[in-house]
C-alpha cells in the first residue's frame, strides 16, 4: 500500500540530521550545521499526524539538540532559547533533553534567569506530569536556575507541588534548598561586614596619604618661590604635575580595580586643592624674605 503521507518529511529531515551532525562534529562548519536544522525542522512542519508520530518528534528533537550545540559553538547563545521555540512554540512543549540543554546552557554562561520561566512553565504543565524526565528536570532547574538565583521560597512550593516525588526525595530536595539557603545567608552576613570596613580603611590611608602629599606641596612652595621670575610659570605647572604622577607611582595605584576609584576621585580632589593653595600667589610677584 502507499506510505502514510507523513513518510517524506521525517525521511528527509533524517537525511538532513545526518548532514548536520556531520557538519557540527567533522567539519565544524556550524553556520551550515545550524541551517541544516533548520531546513529539517522546517520540512517537519507540513503534512498531516506529525504531532502523533514519535518517529516525528524524535528527528526534530536531535535537530534541535544539534543545532544548540551549533549555536553555542558560534558564541550565540543568547538565540538559543528563542530559536527552539520557533518550533516548539510554547516551553511547555520542549522534549525534555532539549530543555535540560537549554538551562546547561544559560547555567554555564551564568544567564540562569533566561530559564527561569520557560522551566517554571515546563514543570508546571499537566501534560508533563507523567513524564519520567520530571524528577531529575525539577532537580536540574533547582540546582541550575531557583537556588543559584536566590529564588528559595519559588524552590520549596516547585518542590512540595510535584507530585511525582515520594515523601523521601521531596525531604531531600527541601534539606538541599535548606542548606543553599543558609550558605546564601553566611555569604551575606560575611560581605557586608567586609563592606563597611573598606571604606573606614580607605580613609585612614587617604589620611595618611594626604598628609604627605600636602607636606610634599609645602616643599615645593618654599622650592617655588626661591626660583627666579623667569621659571615662574610653565615650569612652575610641569614640576607639579610631575610630582603628582610620581606620588601615584610610588603609592602603586590600580585604575583598573574597582575598589580604587573612589580612592582615586577623593585624591584628584585633594590634588586640586593642593594646585590651587600652590598656584595662589601666581598673580602677585613673588615675595622677597
Amino acid at each position: 500500500g502507499e506510505p502514510p503521507a507523513w513518510a517524506p518529511g521525517p525521511a528527509q529531515a533524517a537525511a538532513l540530521l545526518e548532514e548536520a551532525a556531520d557538519l557540527l562534529v567533522l567539519h565544524r562548519d556550524f553556520a551550515a550545521a545550524v541551517e541544516r536544522c533548520e531546513a529539517g525542522c522546517d520540512s517537519l512542519g507540513a503534512g498531516p499526524g506529525h504531532e502523533r508520530c514519535e518517529r516525528f518528534e524524535e528527528v526534530k528533537c536531535s535537530l534541535c539538540v544539534v543545532g544548540i550545540q551549533a549555536l553555542a559553538e558560534m558564541n550565540r547563545w543568547r538565540e538559543v532559547l528563542s530559536w527552539v521555540l520557533q518550533y516548539y512554540h510554547v516551553p511547555e512543549h520542549l522534549p525534555p533533553k532539549v530543555l535540560e540543554l537549554c538551562i546547561l546552557l544559560y547555567s554555564k554562561v551564568r544567564e540562569p534567569q533566561v530559564m527561569l520561566e520557560a522551566g517554571s512553565s515546563w514543570l508546571r504543565a499537566q501534560a508533563n506530569q507523567r513524564l519520567p524526565e520530571l524528577g531529575s528536570l525539577l532537580e536540574l532547574y533547582l540546582a541550575e536556575v531557583l537556588l543559584p538565583l536566590g529564588l528559595f521560597e519559588g524552590a520549596e512550593e516547585l518542590v512540595r507541588g510535584c507530585a511525582v516525588l515520594d515523601s523521601e526525595q521531596q525531604l531531600a530536595l527541601l534539606g538541599t534548598v535548606r542548606e543553599s539557603r543558609r550558605r546564601w545567608t553566611q555569604r551575606e552576613e560575611t560581605r557586608l561586614p567586609a563592606e563597611e570596613q573598606q571604606e573606614p580603611a580607605t580613609e585612614t590611608l587617604l589620611g595618611v596619604l594626604s598628609q604627605k602629599l600636602l607636606t610634599m606641596v609645602t616643599l615645593l612652595r618654599r622650592a617655588l618661590r626661591s626660583m627666579s621670575n623667569h621659571f615662574y610659570l610653565l615650569p612652575y605647572k610641569k614640576m607639579l604635575l610631575a610630582t603628582f604622577l610620581l606620588y601615584l607611582v610610588v603609592v602603586r595605584l590600580d585604575p583598573a580595580s574597582p575598589t580604587s576609584l573612589p580612592f582615586i576621585y577623593k585624591l584628584v580632589q585633594l590634588f586640586r586643592q593642593a594646585w590651587a593653595a600652590v598656584l595662589s600667589p601666581i598673580h602677585r610677584p613673588p615675595i622677597r624674605d
